[in-house]
């Protein structure tokens, strides 16, 4: 029973440790959302800037399974090639070791408890407090629950000698390698069961400071779970286009060969981190190490620095090759076979990266607008051509009833899309976002019903020409001529609204945006007031009817442009 009792307080304590890394992530995420995604827009062919992105987003927001989560999904989401993601995932490896340096200097140097509660109380009162950095409160009251956390798994863990007999099982951490290898399998295992690689970092740590394992082992285990932390991105994998399942498969191999030469060269390894980190020879205590002697403090400095100096040598050992390695990883992974375009819409999403970052998921919705934008721009560009090569056309009808059929099916995949993204974006909504985020999702939702709105104007100007081939009303020549600047100006309009959905208007953006709106409207007016003319000069009443109610629908599409720049430049 007391068996039983221990492992619940210790069970009680990792999960306040875990409930507090969460609580930090989602404030830090919170409260730097937009910098966080602006710094992963910084994503360029600069592999050492990739790296460099990487890190810093990690040691943010304390989480290598989000950052590469939230690659994998950029990814599928081509907002990120595949060479890029493999600098952003070589640098996260590196930022994931600052929690264990945070956890070594501060969990285990001063007494937790005193820093942990007043922090669980700061927090709580900034948090709930009606002030513009309420998400920071959230962080420093996760930071005390993680410390919280450490503490009474630090307060189980070094009385759990005298419940359990060690004495059993202390054999595993003197038999060579295969105790490295013991330790590197436990690693693995917990990492993956617990998703975190800072959670299993944090446990081992405790345990080597209270010598239930040994300096080896313990450092065995690292390396191990830097292998089990690989399976988020393999789950974020599932689904997703090819590309995403390459980004995935970049963060196992590099994980796994960078354990692979590590393990045999571990002590050479351990020699290293001992000349780089102050204070005894760790590798000379633990020739004496005995089950039950604690190793204090400088072994968790120890372990701190091997995931540090490991992760950083095997970024700089695979960062000259990101080229090679992602042409590896695409033989290993080929491209599906062709297929036709498909007609029904599907936005691939991974529920858990929602649930732990829903504010870095909007950029995902922002590029599916942008591609949604595209598809009304392909029916425009459709309906130019269409307009231009009809005189041409012997069978005008069945032209035309082509392509209202195509733009019919167009229609349909752009109002699947709305419906989809919009009830994505209510379920990021459902996640508590910071206020700033809330005002651009409801941006984003009047931007997809307009798009939306395009495109059925788009079908409707598809319409109008089917009836005007039916009847025999086919525009002349001149008439024509007059609606090409005409329909230009609403092109160049789609054109500019295409290229700044996602990045904002600029003042020089906003200004042309307005030009085009005028001149579009005074183009109306010149084209409606020669459609009358010629109405009173004698010409077909019901042909000229159909001019002005397609210079009119061309219109409304760019009204509506100007509509979403408006909410663009806000």
């Amino acid at each position: 029973m007391e068996i039983f009792s221990l492992l619940l307080r210790m069970t009680g304590g990792l999960c306040m440790f875990l409930f507090g890394m969460k609580v930090m992530s989602d404030g830090i995420q919170k409260s730097a959302g937009d910098r966080l995604r602006k710094t992963l827009n910084f994503m360029t062919g600069n592999r050492f800037a990739g790296a460099l992105t990487g890190f810093v987003v990690t040691a943010i927001i304390q989480s290598s399974s989000a950052t590469t989560v939230m690659v994998v999904s950029f990814v599928n989401a081509g907002l990120l090639t595949l060479a890029q993601s493999i600098g952003v995932i070589m640098g996260a490896n590196i930022g994931t070791t600052v929690t264990a340096w945070v956890v070594s200097l501060v969990g285990f140097s001063i007494k937790i408890a005193s820093l942990a509660l007043p922090s669980i109380g700061i927090g709580f009162i900034l948090s709930i407090v009606k002030w513009k950095h309420k998400s920071f409160g959230e962080f420093v009251m996760g930071f005390g629950f993680l410390f919280m956390g450490l503490h009474f798994l630090t307060q189980e863990m070094s009385s759990i000698n005298t419940i359990i007999n060690f004495e059993s099982i202390s054999g595993f951490s003197d038999m060579g390698v295969l105790s490295i290898l013991i330790g590197a399998g436990a690693g693995l295992l917990m990492t993956s069961l617990i998703h975190s690689s800072s959670a299993s970092t944090a446990i081992v740590l405790t345990m080597a400071f209270n010598g239930l394992i040994s300096y080896v082992m313990a450092a065995a285990f690292i390396l191990g779970a830097n292998i089990g932390t690989t399976i988020d991105a393999v789950l974020a994998s599932i689904g997703t286009k090819t590309a995403a399942k390459r980004s995935a498969l970049v963060h196992v191999l590099f994980n796994v060969i960078g354990t692979l030469w590590a393990l045999p060269l571990l002590i050479p390894l351990l020699k290293l981190v001992d000349i780089v980190t102050p204070g005894e020879s760790m590798l000379e205590a633990a020739k004496t190490w005995k089950l039950g002697t604690p190793l204090g403090f400088g072994v968790t400095t120890h372990l701190a620095m091997l995931h540090t100096v490991f992760n950083t040598i095997n970024t700089f050992l695979f960062l000259p090759f990101v080229k090679p390695f992602a042409k590896l990883v695409s033989l290993l992974i080929p491209e599906g076979k062709s297929k036709e375009e498909d007609i029904h819409y599907v936005f691939t999403t991974y529920s858990r990266a929602l649930a732990d970052t829903p504010e870095l998921n909007i950029i995902r919705v922002e590029k599916e607008i942008r591609d949604m934008a595209g598809v009304v721009s392909s029916m425009y560009a459709r309906f130019i051509l269409l307009l231009k090569d009809l005189h041409e056309v012997s069978d005008k009808e069945s032209a035309a009833v082509r392509f209202r059929e195509e733009m019919k099916q167009k229609e349909s995949y752009v109002d699947e899309m709305r419906e989809i993204l919009t009830a994505f974006l209510i379920e990021c909504t459902r996640r508590k976002l910071n206020p700033q985020s809330e005002r651009r999702v409801t941006r984003l939702l009047r931007v997809i019903s307009d798009i939306e709105e395009m495109s059925d104007e788009c079908y409707g100007i598809s319409c109008l020409l089917e009836r005007s081939a039916r009847k025999n009303r086919v525009f002349k020549k001149e008439e024509m001529d007059e609606l090409v600047p005409y329909v230009g100006l609403v092109e160049e309009f789609l054109a500019l609204l295409q290229e700044k959905l996602g990045q904002g208007m600029t003042i020089k953006s906003a200004i042309l945006a307005k030009k085009l709106e005028a001149d579009i409207g005074k183009s109306r007016k010149k084209l409606q007031k020669l459609s009358r003319k010629r109405i009173e000069a004698g010409k077909d009443v019901q042909t000229e009817l159909l001019f002005i109610d397609l210079v009119r629908r061309i219109e409304k599409l760019g009204d509506y442009c100007g509509n979403i720049t408006e909410k663009l430049s806000v």
